[in-house]
């Protein structure tokens, strides 16, 4: 499923819900390419501490981890940075996984 989210300015921004794969096969990397560089960071960073804790057996385990949550944080982002659900589809899908709970007095979704 996908979401299709709109700024002020008409950029749209087509996102993945659920579970990220290029988070789980490439790691902090998709969010670097995003441009989100604090979640590539704080991949990076957990993935490094967790290596050194358990000599480099463990750093796969925030991957997965990310893999579930990146997407959904990616989104929230997008939201808080002033992007808004661009059709009553991607709203009531977002309002369903619980992403957002409604759209905001006076906000004409799909506008």
């Amino acid at each position: 499923m996908h979401a299709r989210l709109k700024n002020e300015a008409g950029v749209v921004k087509e996102v993945k819900i659920g579970f990220s794969w290029t988070t789980f096969f490439f790691g902090f990397f998709p969010a670097l390419f995003r441009g989100d560089l604090k979640w590539a960071a704080i991949m990076f960073i957990t993935g490094a501490l967790a290596a050194v804790f358990t000599f480099g057996f463990g750093a796969w385990i925030p991957g997965i981890i990310f893999s579930f949550v990146y997407n959904k944080i990616n989104i929230k982002d997008l939201l808080e940075k002033g992007y808004r659900p661009s059709d009553e589809q991607t709203q009531s899908e977002l309002q369903a996984r619980g992403i957002i709970t409604s759209a905001p007095a006076g906000q004409n979704v799909g506008a």
